[in-house]
């Protein structure tokens, strides 16, 4: 056995005290963590999915669609609306602008010459 503590009763008491205080930290802050992670757990599940395509809406009553980005990007503005694949595919297809940071049209497959505003700006 090791016998690198001191030899005196007053300095043993002192780190049993010591050793005591930081123990109660380490169990409050054991105490607390226990406490967060089922509101975590239950953040994360009730936490809406992202969606897998957006389009972002222009300003205005209309609202009409301006650009269409995919779920993740982080450039899209605050008015949008979730749409599924076929959706986007139809309004790029259409001719909506495709936000160039995420690049949606490359994502879905949509050769420029299938745009019609993009496919007359090329020639």
């Amino acid at each position: 056995m090791y016998d690198d503590l001191p030899s005196d009763l007053a300095r043993l008491l002192t780190l049993r005290t010591w050793h005591a205080m930081w123990l109660e930290r380490i169990d409050a802050k054991i105490a607390a963590v226990r406490q967060r992670e089922p509101e975590h757990e239950h953040g994360r599940q009730t936490r809406s999915r992202q969606p897998e395509w957006v389009v972002e809406l222009g300003i205005g009553d209309g609202r009409a669609p301006v650009e269409i980005h995919a779920g993740h990007c982080y450039a899209i503005g605050k008015r949008r609306r979730p749409i599924n694949r076929d959706k986007a595919r139809q309004l790029l297809a259409a001719g909506l602008h495709a936000c160039s940071h995420c690049t949606p049209d490359t994502l879905l497959d949509i050769p420029l010459s299938s745009r019609p505003a993009l496919a007359t700006a090329a020639r």
